[in-house]
């Protein structure tokens, strides 16, 4: 019963777990590829805006799964994300957008035209 409670005040525990988890594996990674994993991980933090824990948590494992392939691997790191890391980015951030705190705000503002739509044809 307190779980819940507590859950409700600062979200998900389980999913709190999750992501110290990941930030271990991206410890974990030899310096150059963990300094690649953490500038990302800024970057789709602050440019992702990712509301919902579960697409957020799934990005950053996939993330963390990647640079340790390529670790593994001994990928370099540019063979990773290319010339250009903000379109790398992005693109990556395409792949988990259902989690996006602006799909809210899209269905908020498509819901206001549609009612103020309905509000102009009832009053012609």
């Amino acid at each position: 019963m307190a779980a819940g409670w507590i859950e409700k005040v600062t979200g998900s525990l389980e999913q709190k777990k999750q992501y110290r988890a990941y930030k271990a594996r991206i410890e974990r990674l030899p310096a150059n590829y963990r300094t690649a994993a953490e500038a990302l991980d800024r970057y789709l933090m602050y440019y992702g805006s990712i509301a919902a824990g579960d697409t957020l948590l799934s990005m950053l494992d996939d993330l963390a799964d990647l640079f340790e392939q390529c670790a593994a691997d001994r990928t370099p790191i540019r063979e990773i994300v290319g010339d250009d890391p903000v379109e790398f980015a992005e693109t990556f951030l395409r792949n988990y957008a259902g989690g996006q705190w602006i799909n809210k705000e899209r269905e908020r503002l498509t819901a206001a035209i549609d009612r103020a739509e309905a509000d102009e044809a009832g009053a012609s």
